[in-house]
């Protein structure tokens, strides 16, 4: 999807891909250290092997409510229903009027998926066994097509409907108890006023919502994992760095103090992922960079990496910023939504689009994040044994347990209808 956007967007997507049959992952939340590794284990072990050091996040297998969260393309959603998973909850899609809502995706009656429904009315969606008509707007069964205009059962039961709302070309839902808070809350501030282009991808992949933020913050892997990526072909990566984590706000930043491009290790030999046709790096920062874009050096970010609840990540590069919703699904499955912004307009925006359409959805919002969906797909803890740049993890982790956001529960604690 690529889109234009000055203070309102609209625009289409691809169509999603498919969950993929996988094998089934080990969910982080429910995994434990076996009896044997228990007992391997030293007592001085630091935080880490297990996530009982952080109870909120170790609970969070489902993901935290009172967020909005982007599930879809706005182009993706007309007056057929949709179905979504979203928190593990099960949610349907459908436009009336030009207007999006959202309901629970199961008739009370016998558990059948309003999503294969019909619009038998207007303003109504109908389950497709027995015809039991709900209102879209509050979700109340207002007619039983097989019970006649007097059907007693009218008006005492409705299905849920959550809030709905449409910014940056996406359908962004909240799941939550009370009022929703406007969506802008959460949406990242620069991309609130200024004009920009984007370009994005959605998808589902497997493993749990929260090994795919990890990876996003992860403050090593990029060094090894993604130096075969053809988005970095030509671009040179530190061999290792020293690096700590500053909070801003909401948000969570890398900061490199150290960038070290080589490294000679007794016995081996050096390491080093400096070729002879690579160009110069990018800087650490974007603000270190000779030639910034006025909106991004405005940002003032002392590095170029961030994260913030629910689970968004930023990399915020001199000329563009990429965003990575993780958005929870289910307990084995993640959506990705990425978009990569340029605050740029006129003959640099329509540039970027054709390059975005031609080559960086491919390669980077393609191949290169691909790297990242197979290590959170096999990943398999705790138990865990984490090394020094880890402390980008521990830090997510520490600033989630301090926020202390209210999980999502297991869908048997919740009562699906009213």
């Amino acid at each position: 999807m690529v889109n234009s956007r000055n203070n309102a967007t609209s625009g289409s997507g691809p169509v999603e891909e498919p969950v993929v049959a996988r094998r089934r992952p080990r969910t982080p939340a429910t995994a434990r250290p076996t009896v044997a590794a228990a007992a391997e284990r030293p007592v001085s072990d630091p935080e880490g092997q297990d996530w009982s050091a952080w109870p909120v996040y170790n609970s969070a297998t489902l993901g935290f409510r009172n967020y909005w969260y982007p599930v879809q393309w706005s182009g993706q959603v007309g007056e057929k229903p949709v179905p979504i998973t979203l928190l593990g909850e099960k949610i349907v899609l459908v436009r009336d009027k030009g207007v999006v809502r959202a309901l629970h995706d199961r008739c009370p009656h016998r558990g059948v998926p309003l999503s294969l429904g019909r619009r038998q009315y207007p303003g109504t969606l109908s389950c497709p066994y027995h015809g039991w008509t709900y209102d879209l707007t509050d979700g109340k069964l207002c007619a039983v097509l097989t019970d006649g205009p007097d059907s007693p059962i009218c008006g005492k039961l409705s299905v849920r409907t959550y809030p709905v709302a449409e910014r940056l070309g996406l359908i962004w839902v909240y799941v939550g108890d009370g009022e929703a808070p406007p969506v802008e809350r959460d949406i990242p501030e620069e991309l609130l006023g200024e004009p920009f282009v984007m370009g994005g991808r959605t998808d589902i992949r497997p493993g749990n919502w929260r090994f795919a933020a990890e990876n996003g913050f992860d403050e090593g892997h990029a060094k090894y994992l993604h130096n075969t990526a053809l988005w970095r072909l030509f671009k040179v990566m530190p061999a290792w760095n020293k690096t700590r984590i500053v909070e801003s706000g909401s948000w969570l930043i890398r900061v490199q103090d150290e960038v070290h491009w080589e490294a000679d290790f007794p016995g081996l030999g050096t390491w080093t992922n400096k070729r002879w046709w690579k160009r110069a790096p990018l800087p650490d920062r974007p603000g270190k960079s000779d030639s910034i874009n006025p909106v991004i050096a405005g940002m003032d970010l002392p590095g170029f990496v961030s994260v913030r609840l629910p689970g968004l990540l930023r990399v915020a590069y001199p000329h563009f910023i990429h965003y990575e919703w993780y958005v929870p699904v289910d307990a084995d499955h993640v959506r990705y939504v990425q978009i990569m912004v340029r605050f740029e307009t006129g003959t640099k925006a329509t540039v970027f689009k054709a390059k975005y359409l031609a080559a960086i959805r491919w390669l980077f919002h393609g191949q290169f994040t691909g790297q990242d969906a197979w290590m959170v797909d096999v990943m398999d803890a705790p138990p865990e044994r984490l090394y020094r740049p880890d402390l980008s993890l521990t830090a997510w982790r520490r600033h989630i347990e301090r926020s202390s956001p209210v999980v999502q529960p297991s869908p048997m604690a919740r009562a699906d209808d009213r």
